[in-house]
């Protein structure tokens, strides 16, 4: 099984990042300090939203640049913009996740 047949359409994987994402927020906003260090917290963020923001990248990259992803014969196109969706949502809670770091970071 080649490497792209692993990883295509890892719904569970995207799932599973947006409550990573909230955790990570509730404990931001409600301890104020994870490690008792601003500019180590904030490194963790950073580091947190990109790797949340990994996945859903690589996914554009495969359609951009492999064009993967493509709507194939027998699928809904409502499931392929669905998963997109997905993809967007997942992305933007990273960029919560780096912002809120580096505000921290920077603090």
């Amino acid at each position: 099984m080649s490497s792209w047949q692993r990883h295509k359409r890892n719904t569970p994987w995207l799932l599973a990042m947006i409550p990573l994402a909230a955790l990570y927020a509730a404990l931001y906003l409600g301890l104020r300090t994870i490690t008792g260090q601003l500019k180590l917290d904030g490194i963790i963020g950073i580091v947190l939203g990109l790797y949340i923001c990994s996945h859903p990248a690589a996914n554009m990259v495969d359609r951009l640049v492999f064009g993967r992803y493509l709507f194939q014969p027998g699928q809904a196109r409502r499931a392929v913009i669905l998963w997109w969706g997905l993809n967007l949502l997942v992305m933007l809670a990273g960029f919560a996740v780096i912002f809120g770091g580096m505000t921290r970071f920077s603090a």
